[in-house]
């Protein structure tokens, strides 16, 4: 790797732990980047999940103040048995039909979170559920969100977010700090996963990793100091511009 490479690497670590603190999708920045230096795309998915996890862990920390409920935190076994299934997912089987899904996940899990109310009058306000319809669901987004998170990660935490907003009765800044607590869990069981069994480029990780913690820690702050109108905005901003690039490189 070249200093200009390196470079590059360090601008999209910064920029990707910023978007996944705020939304999710940094991934988006930094998958791409890994490629044009030359990783084949299964090494470059691999070393971008053990790279952006130091962000994620920033991000808990900047947003410890909206942390959720210690009963919230009984979602972490769930979100570490998705995660694992994940990444065997993506060590056992061709990528190419995930990466097919991928688009519509995103775009999904966008349009999820852009008509919250209209969708909870439907299924019920998140106050009106009974305590197990609220946990089993509960459960089942963060255990789809995770399997996600493990296979390929981009726009994980645009995807936990409207599920979790969907179900939960709490402020989206809540919703947005617990995200950021799942989605170190799904880093931390990736690495430990990748690091035994993927082809991890640690080179890239050295540089990738110490700019994902710089730019997720300013990110999770930036979340507290947004209204949650242009919060909801930015988050549904950045799912759709994520899926609209996931669509086009799948079809090309």
């Amino acid at each position: 790797m070249d200093l200009s490479e390196a470079a590059v690497l360090l601008a999209a670590g910064l920029g990707a732990g910023t978007v996944n603190a705020v939304a999710g999708g940094g991934s988006l920045i930094t998958f791409p980047t890994l490629i044009a230096t030359g990783l084949p795309p299964i090494a470059a998915n691999v070393t971008n999940s053990v790279a952006v996890c130091p962000g994620y862990l920033a991000s808990v920390v900047g947003s410890r103040r909206d942390l959720p409920p210690a009963r919230l935190r009984r979602l972490i076994p769930t979100a570490v048995l998705g995660a694992v299934a994940g990444c065997g997912l993506l060590l056992a089987t061709p990528p190419r039909a995930f990466e097919l899904v991928v688009p519509f996940l995103v775009l999904g899990a966008t349009a999820v979170l852009a008509f919250q109310d209209r969708l909870r009058r439907v299924v019920g306000h998140p106050a009106e559920l009974s305590a197990r319809r609220r946990g089993v669901t509960l459960h089942a987004m963060v255990g789809l969100g995770s399997l996600y998170g493990g296979y390929f990660g981009a726009a994980l935490g645009v995807m936990l977010v409207a599920g979790l907003a969907l179900v939960l009765d709490e402020t989206l800044a809540r919703v947005s700090a617990l995200k950021n607590l799942l989605s170190a869990v799904v880093g931390l069981t990736t690495v430990a996963v990748f690091a035994t069994f993927g082809p991890v480029n640690w080179a890239a990780v050295a540089v990738l990793a110490p700019a994902t913690v710089t730019g997720g820690y300013g990110g999770a702050r930036l979340v507290r100091r947004l209204p949650p109108a242009v919060l909801r905005t930015l988050i549904v901003l950045f799912g759709t511009v994520i899926g609209l690039v996931l669509l086009v490189r799948a079809v090309t």
